[in-house]
């Protein structure tokens, strides 16, 4: 029966073989260290398999094995059993998810001893006969327990850790029983691979079995967080207030109609439409509201889903290197990661050997910044990234069964306790206000309602004698008041105008996930944002070259680049060559760049960041670096060149080394070596440097005084200095020799083909500021929004880059420097992790440690730039800023004010903050606004952010304040048309309760002015696009009054006029017109022309007066911009048009006259509604008056309080 061989330890994996022929094993060369270098395919075409459930006849490799003593025989023993075997890519697995998942909790060796155990067992027991290889098998199995059988006695009796240390290489590596025993830790992963996950770690899976991997291990793309459903929205939205109010009333309404209707022995046909009618506006707001949330739903569901197919990894598969999205990672793929593409692990792995100085960065779940190094055997986690090296890894755990799975799980099932530990559940400022605002008319129209039913039971009962009966009309009118006083539009009039912010934000790089971010923004006062890739592009930059000899060349305009500069300066072409050579022979294979089809032009580039930047250097000096490395014997692995590639020798990065070389033969015998690295350990290390043509001088003492000086000079501008050196080796060179006396940082010895060479160039490298981030922040100070550089950079690289980008200003630095340098700030305008984690964090007797707030508050009015950060400061950054009532002390504010020249907001502060890691997620939440990284951000931390950055630009930032601030003003401009209408609607409802007993304007009309029409001018008013002028002027605190008193006075005066005109028709109008008055028409059960023309007139004073709420602030011209805006003009003409149906069509529905108006009445109508444009140039000079007399008389007031005004950072 099958065994499921494949291709065991080093076995090939050919996919199609002949079934009676062994293939020939595949060509693989040895870089100088010993690892593959390159898979030369098996040039012997083969036969199709007849059966796709069955796998090749795997021959056992012949290449050299790096185990010898037990983990050799074990090996020998896998190949002899497994590398002769055809298998099933459906058969079992001897070894479940779960199992494996464990091992991302346990991570120690005696659980992955404990799970080859359980897998041996069960091949011995439940596989199926081997007819062809009994012994073998057998064989195989008794060696592996041994294996694991070693394994726990070294974890036993030295307890060796599975994970290796964070400092590097651990003590006792050196020790011979630690290797034997980080031998047989290596290949007990390997027998992982090849006998339990049936994979091979140099040829991976057959890609055949992909699916069925998925379905027995599970898949790697995580499970989305459960979306709400639309029932669920439906009930969130029906939460409001302001609704709930008008289901009672609806109800009520209806109860009321039809049962008075049933005691006068009536019909009840249309009586229940003014309540049910209300009820549709309530179903009309819930659903618009829940459709919208809905839709945002999917819309971030597909905007991860094109995210993660951006998100792809190196992976091995039948023997070749694939691209494979995350998603589609399989547990017992083989990936191939290293630290140039710094790219994040998306699974639980285990490092295969032999090792390669991997470091890895798990500060994405750990928080803690160092580096950990691991070697082969040690689990790598998913969510962390490669920070140092390369190295090979087989995956164990994918998806839920993940440690990043794991997390998210908890994330999701905790999230409302998360809320409530860090604060959250506070509604956005906006709504707060609204919330109140909504109440207060609430209450007021409780009253009138109360007032125009006890004022009706007086006159009608008391003083006319009314029937008893006439108590239940009584009721309708004073329901008809309170219909009137609650502003039934309101609620799906904010909800427009965030959807329709949002969707125009969607388009400026700003994905929305919850709509009261919008208006959120509006009011941040704070911004505290990352560095990385959100203030400068994240694409590393040669900016600086220093030859020697005084050959200084720094280039600051952006537009220019380094090697065009350097070319234009009569460099010596001999100099030109040597850095060119230098660069291009000591990068790696994966690191390149990708240039146009039909042109020159380098499109971008892959790999590691900072060879990218060398290597664009190379091609603006003119060279063509991939000539260079393809024509080098002993580096190039392409046509006649290839069979000489072992003849050169790579020593590849270490932290230990901090440098990279690649030694390659001369034409005439030894080898030059290429040296790259840290620029103080290179240049301790030379000798002599390249003098202007070329040549190589001795270094002299000028020389060993003025690099460290340009190096330092680089740094102090944000730089990362690189030292570029070489060494001519003589023929017979031992490149393994080290030295007596030179040590690397580590201090193991120094390998003596890295000492006394010749240094070539000092290249400074710095990830440039976007273009566009110095005028945005600009527009944030002028907008009186400060913004706080949070960064993992050291101090100078983050002053350097807050300097350029405006977050530092010339007056932040001590009086008397001119360097602006870390070292010349003032007090506590920078601050590292450390030194603010121990500032601002008491620890208490129990080691607890405890926030001060006092403290926090004495450092943050003059903190701009925290460098050297964790995830963690963070969160206490965005915790303290929020909790601060520092504006409540106006004596320390002033003394701020005049001392250090710090405005404080005169509230608590809106915090912005920006995160792209899965540790930045608790700060995200925490703050106010939260901005996801869209591209480098991960999933969790877009889970938790309020607003996505599409691409990762701070200007996008900008764009949502100000898109914000539109949102509030939009409101505004609503409010100030919904209350006109209401003040007036209430005044002339209580007027026909207290003098006829009943309201001339019907429920259901009132309805259409309020609900239908409002919510038209909601949408039209929220149309109005954004203004520069909107960042002019400071954040809105959060007690501050949504109502200002220049909108007090436009709705005042225009309701004042609304009520004169409809005063005057309800009394005078049926003297004046000849027509039969209202209430008499009404008692008859029919519908009236007067009451119809009061109706008709009063709706078109609310068209007319939307046209005046397009301004705010008294402006005289209110038609400015209108037909820039075809959405309004085109709302304004839909509502006239719909005015004009109900009028002449609607009697029965809104309780208009059956005939309509006649077109004198029309006249009438649109006469008084035009009317309002006039009023409100009458109150623009009446309140510019008021306004010109208080400032006169209170001038001494005036002066005393502009002295204490805030002013610009």
């Amino acid at each position: 029966g099958p065994t499921n061989g494949h291709g065991g330890l080093n076995g090939s994996m050919n996919g199609n073989v002949d079934d009676n022929k062994a293939p020939e094993s595949p060509a693989i060369s040895q870089d100088p260290n010993g690892a593959a270098a390159a898979v030369t395919p098996d040039p012997q075409k083969s036969e199709d398999l007849q059966d796709e459930e069955s796998k090749p006849i795997i021959d056992q490799d012949t290449s050299e094995s790096r185990f010898d003593g037990l983990a050799g025989a074990v090996e020998a023993s896998v190949n002899s059993s497994i590398g002769r075997r055809l298998g099933s890519i459906t058969a079992p697995f001897p070894v479940t998810a779960a199992e494996l998942g464990v091992m991302s909790d346990e991570r120690n060796r005696t659980y992955l001893a404990d799970l080859l155990e359980k897998g041996i067992k069960k091949e011995t027991n439940g596989g199926a006969k081997d007819v062809e290889a009994p012994e073998s098998k057998q064989q195989m199995h008794a060696r592996v327990m041994s294996l694991v059988e070693k394994i726990k006695k070294d974890e036993t009796e030295r307890r060796i850790p599975m994970q290796s240390t964070d400092h590097g290489i651990d003590e006792d590596d050196h020790d011979p029983v630690v290797q034997e025993a980080d031998k047989n830790v290596d290949m007990a992963v390997n027998v992982l691979v090849s006998v339990l996950l049936r994979s091979s770690p140099e040829y991976g899976i057959d890609p055949r079995e992909v699916e069925h991997r998925q379905e027995v291990f599970g898949s790697n793309a995580l499970t989305e967080k459960k979306t709400e459903s639309f029932l669920k929205l439906c009930w969130d939205a029906v939460q409001d207030f302001v609704l709930i109010m008008l289901i009672v009333l609806g109800i009520i309404s209806i109860v009321v109609e039809v049962v008075t209707h049933i005691e006068d022995g009536k019909t009840c046909s249309t009586c229940w439409i003014e309540g049910a009618a209300i009820l549709m506006s309530v179903c009309i707001v819930v659903l618009v509201t829940a459709s919208i949330d809905y839709a945002k739903q999917f819309a971030f569901i597909r905007l991860t889903k094109s995210l993660h197919e951006t998100n792809t990894k190196a992976v091995i598969r039948d023997g070749k290197q694939l691209a494979i999205t995350d998603d589609d990672i399989v547990v017992g793929d083989i990936l191939s990661v290293n630290s140039h593409s710094l790219a994040t692990i998306p699974a639980d792995c285990i490092l295969l050997g032999p090792a390669a100085d991997l470091k890895m960065d798990e500060s994405a779940l750990t928080g803690e910044s160092r580096l950990v190094s691991k070697k082969a055997g040690d689990v790598i986690l998913s969510g962390t990234n490669a920070a140092q090296g390369t190295g090979k890894m087989v995956v164990f755990a994918v998806g839920a069964n993940s440690m990043s799975g794991k997390i998210r799980a908890r994330v999701y099932e905790t999230d409302e306790a998360a809320d409530d530990e860090l604060g959250e559940g506070e509604d956005s400022p906006l709504f707060v206000k609204l919330e109140e605002l909504a109440k207060n008319i609430g209450i007021a129209g409780t009253v009138a309602a109360v007032a125009a039913l006890i004022g009706s039971c007086i006159i009608g009962l008391a003083i006319e004698g009314d029937d008893p009966a006439d108590i239940v009309d009584y009721l309708v009118t004073a329901i008809t008041v309170l219909a009137v006083a609650v502003p039934e539009g309101l609620p799906l009039a904010v909800t427009l105008a965030l959807a329709f912010s949002s969707n125009k934000m969607m388009r400026e790089q700003n994905l929305v996930k919850h709509l009261d971010a919008c208006e959120t923004m509006g009011c941040a006062t704070t911004i505290c944002t990352d560095k990385t890739g959100t203030l400068t592009a994240n694409k590393m930059t040669a900016r600086a070259l220093y030859i020697g000899m005084g050959m200084d060349y720094v280039v600051d305009d952006p537009s220019s680049t380094l090697g065009g500069y350097v070319a234009s300066q009569g460099v010596s072409q001999s100099v030109i060559d040597l850095l060119c050579r230098a660069i291009s022979i000591n990068t790696m294979n994966e690191t390149v760049l990708h240039y146009s089809e039909d042109t020159e032009t380098v499109e971008g580039g892959s790999g590691n960041p900072t060879e990218v930047a060398l290597l664009h250097l190379v091609h603006d000096l003119g060279q063509k670096y991939a000539e260079i490395r393809n024509t080098t014997k002993g580096r190039s692995d392409q046509g006649a060149f290839a069979e000489h590639l072992a003849e050169g020798k790579q020593f590849g990065f270490s932290s230990a080394r901090k440098m990279m070389s690649w030694a390659v033969p001369t034409e005439g015998g030894g080898y030059r070596l290429y040296c790259k690295g840290a620029q103080e350990t290179i240049f301790s290390r030379c000798t002599k440097i390249t003098g202007s043509n070329g040549e190589a001088v001795e270094l002299g003492d000028d020389e060993k005084e003025n690099t460290p000086s340009v190096a330092l000079a680089y740094a102090r501008r944000g730089m990362r200095n690189l030292a570029l050196a070489y060494r001519d080796l003589p023929e017979g060179f031992q490149m393994e020799s080290v030295s007596d006396t030179i040590k690397n940082s580590d201090g193991s010895p120094a390998f003596l083909a890295e000492t006394e060479m010749t240094m070539i160039s000092l290249v400074g490298i710095e990830d440039p500021l976007r273009p566009e981030v110095p005028g945005a922040i600009e527009k944030c100070y002028q907008a009186g929004i400060d913004v706080r550089l949070v960064t993992g950079d050291n101090p100078n690289t983050a002053v350097s880059i807050a300097y350029q980008a405006g977050i530092l200003r010339d007056f932040h630095f001590r009086e008397g420097t001119t360097e602006r340098v870390a070292a010349n700030l003032r007090e506590n305008v920078l601050m590292e992790g450390k030194d603010f984690r121990s500032e601002v964090y008491n620890v208490k007797e129990d080691g607890e440690r405890e926030f001060n707030q006092m403290v926090f508050d004495k450092i943050w009015p003059h903190l701009r730039v925290l460098a050297r950060s964790s995830p963690d400061d963070k969160l206490t950054l965005a915790h303290g800023l929020n909790q601060s009532n520092l504006f409540a002390d106006k004596d320390v504010c002033k003394k701020l004010l005049d001392e250090d020249g710090i405005v404080v907001f005169p509230d608590r502060q809106v915090v912005a903050m920006t995160g792209d890691g899965t540790n930045d997620a608790p700060a995200l939440k925490r703050a106010d606004i939260g901005f996801a990284m869209g591209v480098a951000g991960t999933q969790i931390a877009k889970d938790a952010a309020d607003i996505i950055l599409l691409d990762d630009n701070f200007a996008s930032i900008v764009t949502a304040a100000k898109w914000g601030r539109n949102v509030y003003a939009s409101i505004q401009k609503f409010l100030q048309f919904q209350l006109t209408v209401n003040i007036a609607a209430v005044i002339t409802a209580l007027v026909g309760a207290f003098v006829y007993q009943t309201s001339p304007l019907a429920a259901i009309q009132l309805l259409w002015v309020n609900l239908l029409m409002d919510s038209l001018a909601s949408l039209a008013l929220a149309s109005e696009p954004p203004v520069e002028e909107l960042l002019q002027k400071p954040p809105v605190n959060r007690t501050q009054s949504m109502i200002s008193k220049h909108m007090w006075a436009n709705m005042l005066g225009q309701a004042t006029y609304q009520i004169i005109v409809v005063m005057v028709l309800l009394f005078a109008g049926p003297d004046l017109l000849d027509i039969e008055p209202g209430h008499e028409v009404e008692d008859r059960d029919e519908n009236s022309v007067h009451y119809t023309l009061i109706f008709n007139t009063f709706v078109w004073m609310q068209l007319f007066n939307e046209i005046n709420c397009r301004k705010l602030k008294g402006e005289f011209n209110v038609f400015t911009g209108l037909f820039r805006n075809p959405l309004f003009c085109g709302i304004l003409v839909t509502t006239a048009f719909l005015q004009v149906l109900i009028v002449q069509f609607g009697s029965i529905a809104f309780r208009v006259a059956d005939d309509g108006l006649d077109g004198k009445y029309w006249a009438m109508s649109l006469i008084f509604g035009a009317g309002s444009l006039i009023v409100q140039q009458v109150i623009n000079v009446v309140y510019r008056m008021a306004q010109y007399y208080n400032g006169t008389r209170h001038s001494p007031r005036t002066a005393k309080d502009r002295k204490a005004a805030t002013r610009p950072l």
